[in-house]
C-alpha cells in the first residue's frame, strides 16, 4: 500500500491505493498442452507443485468438475517448470 503523493494539495488526493488483482482471464491445461505441444497429463504432474501465488487456479465447473488453469504469469513460471524437468525427468519419479 501507499500513499498518493503528499506534495498534492487536492484533499482527494491523499487516499490510500490498494494493489488490486489484475487477472483477466486464465488458461485452461489443455490449452497450454496444446500450445505448449506438451502432453497434458505429464503437465498435470509438472504443475502438481505449483501454488496459487504460482498462477495456478483450479476452476470447478458443474458437480464435481474441476479444471486446472494458469495465469500469464502461471504459464510463464510453468515453462520454467518444464525445461526443469526436462533437464532431469527423475524429479517427477520422487
Amino acid at each position: 500500500m501507499e500513499l498518493v503523493d503528499p506534495c498534492c494539495r487536492h484533499p482527494r488526493s491523499r487516499r490510500l491505493i490498494m494493489h488490486v488483482n489484475k487477472v483477466s482471464h486464465v488458461t485452461t491445461i489443455k490449452q497450454v498442452a496444446a500450445d505448449l505441444g506438451e502432453n497434458e497429463d505429464w503437465l498435470h504432474d509438472v504443475a502438481c507443485e505449483m501454488e496459487t501465488e504460482d498462477g495456478l487456479i483450479w476452476i470447478r465447473g458443474l458437480g464435481e468438475d474441476v479444471v486446472m488453469a494458469f495465469t500469464d504469469f502461471g504459464i510463464e513460471n510453468l515453462i520454467e517448470l518444464i525445461k526443469m524437468y526436462k533437464e532431469d525427468p527423475t524429479l517427477l519419479r520422487r
